[in-house]
């Protein structure tokens, strides 16, 4: 009875070890299959990719396979930097680089990130995009994204290769060093050494540890901006349209015009208003005098008929439920300064008491007859905001040829603005049209036709124009020739635009308009909502 009854205890202890067993093998399948990678299991970077891949930041080189141990690849990497930032590709028109082809994968992430200036490529044009990256370039491409404060370039770092760093790579390595992201080996950094998919996990991830830097990135609040549109060349329905694939939250249609009677004439479309109420956009109508000298002379002249007319336009803009007016006087005399700025007092004063705000648009100081009219101080104390006109840097006519807004004559002419009006007071208004030149063979313009930046690509692509970057103006220029004379554009597109968008952004203004709209290719939206949302980090 006692052997049997031992038998009995052997075998049930082996059937419960065959379980347990069993039980054990079934928890390390299911834990397998629950990892996003078939080779990740013995990677010292495993819960760092499970994290990344998570968050749709790192993706495998298969469905199935991570390949960890795999150099990664310019491409790669700033397209998962670009992910990290929670940031669009970019469909931008003009290849920053000659090696990055449109229709390549990556694409999208190169042109964000170059237009972010977050990279400028090797040089030359190119990218490289399948060349493994350096050490040295990913801490590089890092603390660009991150906004981190560097040293100047001479500065040398505590690596006893310090002087194998690149000069421009020391300052980028010496801080992320200090802020623990990336560490060398026995005193050295080896910065060009290529770094593997896993490091590049384990670096991105550290880089999510931050609390404060991951509760920026994962933020999906963020200040509204005005956004204008300006209507001009299209139907109301060609205008909706429009608007639905841009980024404009406030309409502006040219609906109040001063008449050659010096009165104001009513041209208001209540369908429109139906719609933008419908879908959620403020209407500013434009108020504007038909560039008339005289015509605003004896307008502005008169209190009579400016007391009239403030009352009409205060009368319509409550007619209509309208959110504000948008007053665009140009070729004013500099002699109706005075009168000018007691008119848009007057109605500001007016419209405040509806509930209505009052916008103006100037034109940059350049100490001319044409800017002479603005007195740009005290028409910022009464209006609720000026548009600042960023554009007609060189104009139809002009015999000049040039860019329409290069990002240097755009910042000097907003930073001369900021000297007298507050920056939640301004809105730096952008171009989406561009000019055509003609030259003469010193260089000199013959002619020049404006043209929207859907011509200047259907151009560029039908004559097979090389467009080439031109970093002092911020913008692209590209050259061709008919009847053997030759033409030049100066580029505007996402590129151009962004660097634009950016820089009075870090200005903290109120807002951007444009001019006009149906003038843009559609990629130009995604760059700036790119921009924008980059624009609003500020990591500590």
């Amino acid at each position: 009875m006692k052997k049997i009854k031992v038998i009995t205890l052997l075998v049930t202890a082996a059937l419960t070890s065959a379980i347990s067993m069993n039980a054990l093998s079934a928890t390390i399948t299911e834990k397998k299959s629950n990892e996003p990678f078939k080779d990740i299991q013995n990677s010292y970077a495993k819960d760092s990719i499970i994290n990344l891949h998570s968050k749709g930041i790192m993706n495998g080189t298969t469905s199935e396979l991570f390949s960890p141990t795999k150099k990664i690849t310019r491409a790669e990497f700033i397209t998962t930097l670009v992910r990290l930032l929670r940031l669009e590709p970019s469909s931008s028109m003009i290849p920053a680089y000659k090696d990055v082809a449109p229709t390549s994968w990556y694409y999208g992430s190169i042109q964000t990130a170059t237009e972010l200036a977050l990279t400028e490529g090797t040089g030359g044009a190119m990218f490289e995009p399948s060349k493994p990256i350096t050490r040295q370039e990913a801490a590089t491409w890092i603390i660009r994204a991150l906004k981190q404060k560097t040293t100047n370039s001479s500065s040398s770092t505590d690596y006893t290769d310090n002087s194998a760093i690149a000069s421009w790579a020391r300052p980028y390595v010496s801080t992320i060093t200090k802020l623990g992201l990336m560490k060398g080996s026995e005193g050295k950094f080896y910065p060009n050494q290529d770094i593997t998919r896993q490091e590049t996990a384990v670096l991105l991830d550290r880089l999510l540890q931050n609390n404060s830097w991951s509760t920026v990135l994962e933020s999906t609040t963020q200040a509204s901006k005005i956004q204008m549109g300006w209507q001009y060349g299209q139907t109301n329905e060609e205008y909706e349209q429009s608007i639905m694939k841009s980024n404009v939250n406030v309409l502006s249609p040219r609906w109040f015009f001063l008449e050659s009677d010096k009165t104001i004439k009513d041209y208001t479309n209540s369908s429109l208003v139906t719609w933008a109420k419908k879908n959620g956009k403020k209407i500013w109508p434009l108020l504007g005098n038909r560039s008339s000298q005289e015509t605003t002379h004896q307008f502005l002249s008169s209190s009579e008929r400016t007391a009239a007319a403030i009352q009409k336009i205060k009368s319509l803009v409550t007619k209509y439920d309208f959110d504000g007016i948008n007053i665009d006087f140009e070729n004013v005399l500099p002699a109706d300064r005075e009168n000018f700025s007691k008119f848009v007092s007057s109605l500001s004063e007016q419209l405040h008491s509806i509930g209505a705000v009052v916008s103006v648009d100037v034109s940059p100081d350049l100490g001319s007859d044409w800017t002479e009219a603005f007195d740009y101080r005290l028409l910022g104390q009464k209006a609720d905001y000026l548009v600042l006109m960023g554009y007609d840097e060189h104009w139809s006519g002009g015999s000049t040829p040039g860019p329409v807004a290069s990002l240097s004559w755009v910042q000097s002419g907003l930073d001369t603005l900021l000297k007298q009006v507050p920056a939640e007071k301004v809105i730096l208004a952008l171009p989406l049209y561009n000019r055509d030149w003609t030259l003469n063979r010193n260089g000199t313009a013959v002619s020049s036709e404006d043209i929207s930046l859907v011509d200047q690509d259907e151009k560029l692509q039908r004559l097979g124009v090389r467009a080439i970057w031109d970093s002092k103006l911020g913008q692209y220029t590209g050259d061709y020739s008919k009847n053997g004379i030759t033409h030049r554009i100066w580029l505007e597109e996402a590129r151009s635009l962004s660097l634009k968008y950016r820089m009075a952004t870090d200005r903290k203004i109120a807002g951007f308009a444009y001019w006009s709209i149906g003038g843009e290719t559609t990629d130009i939206w995604t760059s700036l909502r790119n921009t924008e949302r980059y624009a609003s980090y500020s990591f500590k």
